[in-house]
């Protein structure tokens, strides 16, 4: 089984959205990472001009190869990240090899429409 880490950077209020969001498009889990800190093309600036650096989570998910691209579409569209600015981005990466999945594998393999 292959597998993707798919990775999205995301406003705070935004993460239980996302989760939902992904949970629904097949992921299995999630790490979520508090207290990231992010930076965009310009810095934010609020009243005085003093700069303002919004909380950020880093959420995780580990997913199947065949449903990756699914969960990472749903991301961006509950995140709304290409309509609005800085509400977050999402990438996905290739997983070399894990441990620790079996039971993720056991849920897929007898999930409707998997290739196992």
């Amino acid at each position: 089984m292959r597998f993707k880490l798919i990775v999205a950077l995301v406003e705070d209020e935004r993460t239980d959205a996302l989760l939902k969001a992904a949970r629904d498009a097949g992921a299995t889990g999630a790490t979520v990472i508090n207290n990231a800190r992010g930076e965009g093309l310009e810095k934010a600036r609020g009243i005085f001009g003093m700069e303002i650096t919004a909380q950020r989570d880093m959420l995780l998910f580990l997913a199947e190869e065949h449903i990756s691209r699914h969960i990472l579409e749903s991301i961006a569209r509950v995140g709304e990240f290409d309509e609005t600015s800085g509400t977050g981005i999402a990438f996905q990466l290739d997983v070399e090899d894990a441990v620790g999945v079996k039971h993720q594998i056991e849920a897929l393999s007898g999930a409707p429409g998997s290739p196992l």
